[in-house]
Protein backbone atom coordinates (compact mmCIF):
# COMPACT_ATOMS: atom_id res chain seq x y z
CA UNK A 1 0.00 0.00 0.00
CA UNK A 2 1.23 3.49 -0.86
CA UNK A 3 0.75 5.60 2.26
CA UNK A 4 1.24 8.83 0.32
CA UNK A 5 -1.61 7.98 -2.03
CA UNK A 6 -3.70 6.88 0.94
CA UNK A 7 -3.04 10.23 2.67
CA UNK A 8 -4.03 12.25 -0.41
CA UNK A 9 -7.14 10.12 -0.86
CA UNK A 10 -7.95 10.62 2.83
CA UNK A 11 -7.56 14.39 2.50
CA UNK A 12 -9.77 14.43 -0.59
CA UNK A 13 -12.48 12.40 1.14
CA UNK A 14 -12.18 14.47 4.30
CA UNK A 15 -12.51 17.74 2.39
CA UNK A 16 -9.48 19.61 3.70
CA UNK A 17 -9.51 23.26 2.71
CA UNK A 18 -6.29 22.76 0.73
CA UNK A 19 -7.39 19.54 -0.96
CA UNK A 20 -10.82 19.13 -2.49
CA UNK A 21 -12.50 16.96 -5.09
CA UNK A 22 -12.23 19.84 -7.58
CA UNK A 23 -8.56 20.45 -7.08
CA UNK A 24 -5.41 19.59 -5.30
CA UNK A 25 -3.34 22.65 -4.67
CA UNK A 26 -0.41 23.77 -2.54
CA UNK A 27 0.99 20.34 -1.83
CA UNK A 28 4.57 21.34 -2.57
CA UNK A 29 7.26 19.17 -4.10
CA UNK A 30 7.26 17.73 -7.61
CA UNK A 31 7.74 14.31 -6.03
CA UNK A 32 4.08 14.36 -5.08
CA UNK A 33 2.94 14.22 -8.71
CA UNK A 34 2.92 10.39 -8.89
CA UNK A 35 1.09 10.26 -5.55
CA UNK A 36 -1.62 12.58 -6.88
CA UNK A 37 -1.88 10.45 -10.04
CA UNK A 38 -2.21 7.27 -7.96
CA UNK A 39 -4.77 8.76 -5.57
CA UNK A 40 -7.01 10.56 -8.05
CA UNK A 41 -6.32 8.99 -11.45
CA UNK A 42 -7.98 6.17 -13.33
CA UNK A 43 -6.12 3.61 -15.43
CA UNK A 44 -6.85 4.15 -19.11
CA UNK A 45 -8.09 1.10 -21.00
CA UNK A 46 -5.68 0.03 -23.74
CA UNK A 47 -8.35 -1.65 -25.85
CA UNK A 48 -6.42 -4.93 -25.80
CA UNK A 49 -7.46 -8.00 -23.81
CA UNK A 50 -5.76 -8.65 -20.48
CA UNK A 51 -4.07 -6.46 -17.96
CA UNK A 52 -1.67 -3.89 -19.44
CA UNK A 53 1.95 -3.99 -18.26
CA UNK A 54 2.30 -0.25 -17.73
CA UNK A 55 -1.17 1.27 -17.72
CA UNK A 56 -1.32 5.01 -18.31
CA UNK A 57 -3.13 6.90 -15.59
CA UNK A 58 -5.54 9.63 -16.62
CA UNK A 59 -6.56 12.33 -14.19
CA UNK A 60 -10.05 13.80 -14.24
CA UNK A 61 -10.12 17.11 -16.12
CA UNK A 62 -11.16 19.03 -13.00
CA UNK A 63 -8.01 18.14 -11.02
CA UNK A 64 -5.90 21.23 -10.41
CA UNK A 65 -2.46 20.90 -8.83
CA UNK A 66 0.03 23.70 -8.28
CA UNK A 67 3.35 23.67 -6.45
CA UNK A 68 5.13 26.41 -4.57
CA UNK A 69 8.88 26.94 -4.88
CA UNK A 70 10.63 29.16 -2.33
CA UNK A 71 14.04 30.56 -3.22
CA UNK A 72 16.27 31.43 -0.28
CA UNK A 73 19.38 33.53 0.11
CA UNK A 74 21.25 33.62 3.43
CA UNK A 75 18.45 31.64 5.08
CA UNK A 76 15.73 34.11 4.04
CA UNK A 77 13.00 33.61 1.47
CA UNK A 78 13.58 36.11 -1.34
CA UNK A 79 11.20 34.77 -4.02
CA UNK A 80 8.12 32.58 -4.07
CA UNK A 81 6.92 31.18 -7.36
CA UNK A 82 4.01 28.89 -8.19
CA UNK A 83 3.94 26.32 -10.98
CA UNK A 84 0.88 24.52 -12.32
CA UNK A 85 1.50 20.77 -12.61
CA UNK A 86 -2.02 19.59 -13.49
CA UNK A 87 -4.78 21.74 -14.92
CA UNK A 88 -4.48 25.34 -16.07
CA UNK A 89 -3.70 28.68 -14.46
CA UNK A 90 -7.31 29.65 -15.04
CA UNK A 91 -8.49 26.62 -13.03
CA UNK A 92 -6.04 27.48 -10.23
CA UNK A 93 -7.26 31.10 -10.13
CA UNK A 94 -10.89 29.95 -10.05
CA UNK A 95 -10.14 27.54 -7.18
CA UNK A 96 -8.38 30.34 -5.27
CA UNK A 97 -11.25 32.75 -5.93
CA UNK A 98 -13.70 30.20 -4.51
CA UNK A 99 -11.52 29.50 -1.47
CA UNK A 100 -12.77 30.99 1.79
CA UNK A 101 -9.34 30.97 3.40
CA UNK A 102 -6.63 31.84 0.87
CA UNK A 103 -6.08 33.90 -2.25
CA UNK A 104 -2.70 32.48 -3.25
CA UNK A 105 -1.15 29.06 -3.78
CA UNK A 106 0.52 28.13 -0.50
CA UNK A 107 1.47 25.17 1.65
CA UNK A 108 0.17 26.40 5.00
CA UNK A 109 -2.78 23.98 5.29
CA UNK A 110 -0.82 20.91 4.36
CA UNK A 111 2.14 21.91 6.55
CA UNK A 112 -0.21 22.56 9.48
CA UNK A 113 -1.70 19.12 8.95
CA UNK A 114 1.79 17.56 8.75
CA UNK A 115 2.86 19.34 11.95
CA UNK A 116 -0.24 18.13 13.78
CA UNK A 117 0.34 14.61 12.46
CA UNK A 118 3.98 14.62 13.63
CA UNK A 119 2.88 15.86 17.04
CA UNK A 120 0.18 13.22 17.44
CA UNK A 121 2.01 10.27 15.90
CA UNK A 122 5.48 9.93 17.42
CA UNK A 123 6.59 7.62 14.62
CA UNK A 124 6.69 10.63 12.30
CA UNK A 125 8.51 13.01 14.62
CA UNK A 126 11.90 14.28 13.58
CA UNK A 127 14.97 13.16 15.53
CA UNK A 128 13.05 10.87 17.86
CA UNK A 129 13.57 7.41 19.26
CA UNK A 130 10.11 6.34 18.18
CA UNK A 131 9.97 4.50 14.88
CA UNK A 132 8.03 1.83 13.07
CA UNK A 133 9.63 -1.57 12.64
CA UNK A 134 7.05 -2.60 10.08
CA UNK A 135 5.20 -0.68 7.39
CA UNK A 136 1.90 -2.28 8.43
CA UNK A 137 2.18 -0.86 11.95
CA UNK A 138 3.16 2.54 10.56
CA UNK A 139 0.04 2.60 8.37
CA UNK A 140 -2.12 1.45 11.31
CA UNK A 141 -0.68 4.16 13.60
CA UNK A 142 -1.24 6.79 10.91
CA UNK A 143 -4.85 5.76 10.39
CA UNK A 144 -5.50 5.75 14.13
CA UNK A 145 -3.91 9.20 14.41
CA UNK A 146 -6.10 10.58 11.59
CA UNK A 147 -9.27 9.00 12.97
CA UNK A 148 -8.71 10.02 16.59
CA UNK A 149 -7.80 13.58 15.55
CA UNK A 150 -10.98 13.99 13.53
CA UNK A 151 -13.40 12.30 15.94
CA UNK A 152 -11.87 12.59 19.43
CA UNK A 153 -9.90 15.86 19.46
CA UNK A 154 -11.74 19.15 20.04
CA UNK A 155 -10.27 21.99 18.01
CA UNK A 156 -10.61 25.44 19.60
CA UNK A 157 -11.31 27.36 16.39
CA UNK A 158 -14.17 25.01 15.49
CA UNK A 159 -16.18 25.66 18.67
CA UNK A 160 -19.62 27.25 18.38
CA UNK A 161 -21.12 29.85 20.68
CA UNK A 162 -24.49 28.77 22.02
CA UNK A 163 -27.51 30.93 22.78
CA UNK A 164 -26.57 30.94 26.48
CA UNK A 165 -23.14 32.38 25.66
CA UNK A 166 -21.27 29.15 26.36
CA UNK A 167 -19.09 27.50 23.75
CA UNK A 168 -19.76 24.01 22.45
CA UNK A 169 -16.55 22.07 21.78
CA UNK A 170 -16.41 20.47 18.35
CA UNK A 171 -14.15 18.07 16.53
CA UNK A 172 -13.36 18.29 12.79
CA UNK A 173 -15.80 15.41 12.22
CA UNK A 174 -18.55 17.34 14.01
CA UNK A 175 -17.81 20.43 11.91
CA UNK A 176 -18.05 18.30 8.75
CA UNK A 177 -21.38 16.81 9.89
CA UNK A 178 -20.05 13.26 10.23
CA UNK A 179 -20.97 12.87 13.89
CA UNK A 180 -22.99 14.68 16.54
CA UNK A 181 -20.71 14.22 19.56
CA UNK A 182 -17.06 14.06 20.64
CA UNK A 183 -15.95 10.44 20.59
CA UNK A 184 -13.98 8.90 23.44
CA UNK A 185 -10.87 6.88 22.59
CA UNK A 186 -12.72 3.80 23.87
CA UNK A 187 -15.61 4.46 21.47
CA UNK A 188 -13.13 5.04 18.66
CA UNK A 189 -11.29 1.77 19.28
CA UNK A 190 -14.42 -0.35 19.72
CA UNK A 191 -16.04 1.15 16.64
CA UNK A 192 -12.98 0.33 14.56
CA UNK A 193 -13.00 -3.25 15.85
CA UNK A 194 -16.69 -3.84 15.09
CA UNK A 195 -17.61 -4.51 11.49
CA UNK A 196 -20.87 -2.76 10.63
CA UNK A 197 -22.91 -3.12 7.46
Amino acid sequence: MDLGAESVRFLVVRGESSVTEEGVRSLGAEGLEPVVRTALGDAEASGKPGRPRNPSVVLPAEVTYATVHKEKENGRVVRVSATVVFGTWFAVLVALALSRVSRRVNTSFVERHNGTDRGRCGRKGRKSYEFSKSWTMHVAATRFSYFSYNFCWCVRILRLKGEDGRYQARTPAMAAGLTDHVWSIRECITFLAVQRQ
